[in-house]
């Protein structure tokens, strides 16, 4: 369900600590088996920053999946985890004794955990996002339509609107409501093409109304953008976005 899930469940199931299964992929494609495998004569190396000498390969396989998890940890938000009963959990587990969670317990709590605290995030960010668009239609030259899409006009074209089966040109500009930029053809210096019902409901709906040669701002309820979930890192789940969409060409 989650990186950090996934990380955590083989932990408790299998006693190995993976960030993901690509993870889990390489190690099994690159590691030869026991039979085969020479100890190495290489001098201890002293991991950086720490006190602690690695030995061997095994050594440095342990050093490698601790940081990768507190990373893993890390990128959830997680830093106020109980250190002394991770522990005792992992080290439970690895010897095969009876551990506080069976592993479908833990992959229950694991699940409701981390839908609770989208659950939370989500409601955090959708007021928000609900609350900047009532603010904003308000504003001058700001229109809404039925679907809940508001645009500002920055630039009128001369140009035919696109139907949905079109392929289009465009330059834009995308922010989170409160600027944050996420992604932009114009900071790239590269126009982008796709078809015109290929993208999120809020840029189908506008590029329709939009001549050619256009330049609108979009502001686009999270229903009409990604919804309910998070769009990679830098868009949230329930997140309300905001373009700068110039209409270039319709692709013939």
């Amino acid at each position: 369900m989650y990186k950090l899930e996934k990380t955590i469940l083989a932990a408790l199931t299998l006693g190995v600590l993976v960030t993901a299964e690509s993870t889990a992929q390489t190690i099994k494609k690159t590691t030869k088996p026991a039979a085969t495998v020479k100890k190495s004569t290489a001098a201890p190396v002293k991991a950086t920053g720490s006190a602690i000498v690695l030995k061997n390969q095994m050594d440095s396989l342990s050093a490698a999946i601790g940081v990768s998890f507190a990373n893993s940890l890390s990128s959830q938000g997680i830093s106020n985890i109980n250190h002394d009963i991770l522990t005792k959990t992992i080290n439970t587990s690895l010897k095969g004794d009876k551990a506080a969670f069976a592993p479908d317990e833990a992959n229950a709590f694991i699940q409701s955990y981390f839908q609770k605290m989208m659950e939370e995030k989500g409601a955090v960010v959708r007021v928000e996002g609900e609350k900047f668009l009532e603010e904003n239609k308000k504003k001058q030259g700001v229109v809404t339509t039925e679907s809940g899409l508001q645009y500002q006009v920055i630039k009128t074209g001369e140009g035919p609107k696109p139907a949905a089966t079109d392929k289009v040109k465009t330059h834009y500009h995308g922010t989170l409501t409160n600027g944050t930029v996420f992604d932009s053809s114009v900071d790239r210096g590269e126009p982008v093409e796709f078809p015109v019902n290929g993208v999120i409901k809020g840029w189908t709906e506008a590029l329709q109304l939009m001549p050619v040669g256009s330049k609108w701002k979009l502001f686009i309820p999270y229903q009409l953008a990604y919804g309910e979930r998070a769009a990679g890192p830098q868009i949230p789940a329930y997140s309300a976005l905001v373009f700068e969409v110039e209409l270039l060409e319709i692709v013939k």
